[in-house]
């Protein structure tokens, strides 16, 4: 009953935030990957290839969200981000597992989620 009160939160604070984490914890309990940066940003733009593939090679198994935190800056704020680009997993419960600052490669991405429990075949 509280997450959904806090989703709701969510919802006045940031309106698209919320179908982004239901999409993990609610729809189907995918696990999701949410990406924070913004499509000028360099580091942002190295990343959104490997994050368009990994859209693609797990789509029923993860969701893969990207929001450029540039043109809608509002969209940051429930997560606190500081430094773009900000990864953060969310298990299928929808609750925060871990988040990583920076550019991080899909091997690194594909071997975090095993260190949390999730694997991932194409």
């Amino acid at each position: 009953m509280k997450m959904k009160t806090w989703l709701v939160l969510v919802v006045l604070i940031a309106g698209f935030a919320v179908p982004l984490i239901a999409a993990a914890g609610e729809q189907g309990r995918l696990p999701l990957l949410l990406d924070l940066g913004a499509d000028k940003c360099v580091p942002c733009k190295m990343m959104a290839p490997i994050l368009e593939q990994m859209e693609q090679d797990y789509a029923g198994k993860m969701v893969v969200r990207f929001v450029d935190v540039w043109k809608d800056p509002a969209a940051a704020k429930p997560y606190g981000v500081r430094l773009i680009p900000t990864q953060i997993f969310f298990g299928t419960d929808g609750q925060e597992l871990f988040r990583h600052q920076g550019f991080y490669g899909k091997e690194e991405i594909l071997a975090k989620w095993q260190e949390l429990g999730y694997e991932f075949d194409k």
